[in-house]
């Protein structure tokens, strides 16, 4: 199955959380193609509608455009700079890592994340994980003057590693996390379209900051006032060593969307789900939460009044790293079920209980 290029866009474009720029402009730019309306806000989220047949009533479709990364919090006499976390890093992956940091005038800064040599750890030391503040990037500057005139404090960076494809359509990248939520709903927004539109209006949103503050699905979700909404985002691929199945439902790669079922999402809209995957033969699987889900849409539930909420994921492979695996079959059958559910939905559904 080929790979969309509008997907490897996303996955190119930096966009660690508060600086989504560059990313959201690929989804717009994807979005313009077929919605009648897009837009960006001042949180840095964007959206994209396709107008219904006039109920006035809508479907939002979430998934956060922001991934994880670094942020520079000093830069020291001999020109290092050492950084914090932009969301949740294994410091272990970052080890030998390739970074591209954003430093002024918007210009591109290439430097490689390194500690000191494991020649010259005490013993101790070698058997013990790394830790952010043992880290630093380099990025050949002579000195902190030299450095200085690159990047200031406040710069955000990203791991830089192109899309590797691999064999049964397969793709590890950085940032799967979650641009495959975006383009799961811009698809499934691009479906709708490609059928003529639904009784409801379908909005696709690029949501930013869901890894440090939800805060691009609170607002626009504020902004929006769904009806209805489902949030897409990844989850934890039960096929990689290590990982259990119990409190994780099965999910490995090629297992198609998960639909999760729990206490803070909606049972209609979740139901709703899985009945159309078994009418329309597209493969899933489901997954519990007793508690919160830790994605947009426990921001988005709770908005104003309430909004009737589901989750639907797309199973990965090593989140939060630079090498996350997805299989590209679960992306289209993900947005196929959120496109059919769309238009199987009548302009006077009730999700009041």
């Amino acid at each position: 199955m080929s790979i969309p290029e509008t997907f490897l866009e996303l996955l190119r474009a930096p966009g660690p959380s508060g600086r989504e720029a560059a990313a959201s402009a690929v989804f717009r730019a994807a979005a313009s193609k077929f919605a009648d309306e897009v837009e960006g806000d001042l949180v840095g989220s964007s959206t994209a509608r396709v107008k219904g047949s006039g109920s006035g009533r809508t479907l939002a479709v979430v998934g956060h455009i922001d991934e994880i990364g670094l942020i520079i919090s000093h830069i020291d006499e001999k020109g290092f700079l050492r950084f914090q976390q932009v969301g949740g890093w294994d410091p272990v992956v970052l080890i030998g890592q390739r970074v591209e940091i954003t430093g002024r005038e918007g210009k591109q800064v290439s430097g490689v994340i390194a500690r000191k040599p494991i020649h010259l750890m005490e013993t101790e030391e070698r058997g013990k994980s790394a830790k952010i503040k043992d880290l630093h990037v380099d990025i050949g500057a002579k000195d902190g003057d030299d450095a200085k005139t690159f990047v200031r404090v406040g710069d955000v960076g990203v791991i830089a590693v192109e899309p590797l494809e691999l064999p049964n359509g397969r793709l590890a990248s950085r940032a799967m996390d979650n641009r495959v939520g975006c383009f799961v709903a811009l698809e499934a927004a691009r479906l709708v379209s490609e059928a003529g539109g639904a009784a409801f209006d379908v909005v696709a949103v690029a949501a930013g900051q869901e890894e440090t503050t939800f805060g691009g699905s609170t607002t626009v979700a504020h902004r929006l006032r769904p009806d209805v909404a489902i949030a897409v985002d990844v989850t934890f691929a039960t096929d990689q060593p290590g990982v259990e199945t119990g409190e994780l439902t099965d999910s490995p790669l090629g297992s198609g969307p998960s639909i999760t079922r729990g206490t803070n999402l909606h049972p209609v809209v979740c139901d709703g789900l899985v009945d159309i995957a078994e009418a329309k033969g597209i493969e899933h699987t489901l997954a519990a939460e007793g508690r919160t889900t830790s994605t947009d849409a426990d921001a988005i539930n709770l908005s104003r009044d309430g909004v009737p909420t589901a989750l639907v994921s797309v199973p990965l492979r090593y989140m939060h790293s630079p090498v996350e695996v997805v299989q590209i079959s679960d992306i289209h059958a993900a947005a196929k079920l959120i496109a059919e559910y769309a238009l199987s939905l009548p302009a006077d559904v009730d999700f009041n209980r």
